[in-house]
């Protein structure tokens, strides 16, 4: 059989029908494995908080480390002072956005949540909507705009022509997009990209061993595993991102004069 019949994955990668004949349309297996992420973090935080000890052992020792991560990387470095009232939300978005992401690369689950573009939306849509409460709460409508478009010490000229408009544009539309995108698209391109060559090698060493085709299969399987090391590092990464966005946000609505 010639080699040009390998068809590589596309779109229907994401494309999940309902998980029994009859159920919800929305509820596929992405939306399962959301859930199961939700109810993994709390069964966590409950396993390593519920009893603390004075010498922490196990998953409380686990669960201190990720909380002073959060705290020290994250949450001080952009909300100060005010740190440790948000860490709860700032700890579990990290959590939850990390567990989601490595559900990619866990055997039988095997797909990122976060590649599904509606849930990236609707964390960034949380945190725009606690951003510009926030922000109207403690500056004011007016004095948050006014503070966001016309920083002290920018002429006012340049403020009023070019730097208002744009800063407009971020606030409400750049911002939000952005903070959702970034998730989405990576974990979208690096779950195409580890189906793409662990499809590769299942053909060409499997499905259709040729004699031609053993490199590439052998070339499929490497990539797939060096990919597999990468992408663990980026859904690390991307949870980090997400998680400082969300506290540079926080921070620049309660403290606007940083």
């Amino acid at each position: 059989m010639p080699s040009d019949d390998f068809r590589p994955p596309g779109p229907e990668l994401f494309d999940y029908p309902p998980l029994w004949d009859g159920a919800p349309f929305w509820l596929t297996k992405p939306v399962l494995l959301a859930v199961v992420g939700v109810l993994v973090v709390c069964a966590l935080a409950w396993g390593a908080f519920s009893r603390p000890k004075l010498v922490p052992r196990g998953l409380q020792n686990a669960g201190e480390y990720a909380y002073v991560f959060v705290r020290d990387q994250i949450a001080r470095p952009w909300l100060g002072k005010d740190a440790d009232r948000w860490m709860p939300l700032l700890l579990t978005f990290f959590l939850l956005i990390l567990l989601w992401n490595v559900m990619g690369v866990i055997p039988l689950l095997q797909f990122p949540v976060t590649a599904h573009v509606a849930f990236p939306w609707v964390l960034a849509g949380v945190v725009y909507v606690l951003k510009l409460y926030l922000g109207f709460r403690h500056q004011g409508l007016a004095g948050y705009l006014r503070n966001a478009m016309f920083p002290e010490g920018l002429p006012k000229a340049l403020a009023l022509t070019v730097y208002a408009p744009l800063e407009l544009l971020y606030i409400f539309v750049t911002a939000p997009f952005t903070h959702a995108v970034r998730l989405f698209a990576n974990m979208f391109a690096g779950h195409t990209l580890l189906a793409f060559f662990s499809a590769v090698g299942y053909w060409f060493l499997v499905e259709r061993p040729t004699v031609g085709g053993v490199a590439v299969g052998v070339l499929g399987v490497f990539m797939t595993c060096l990919l597999t090391a990468f992408e663990i590092f980026v859904m690390f990464l991307q949870a980090y991102l997400f998680t400082m966005l969300t506290a540079m946000y926080l921070g620049q609505s309660l403290h606007p004069e940083h």
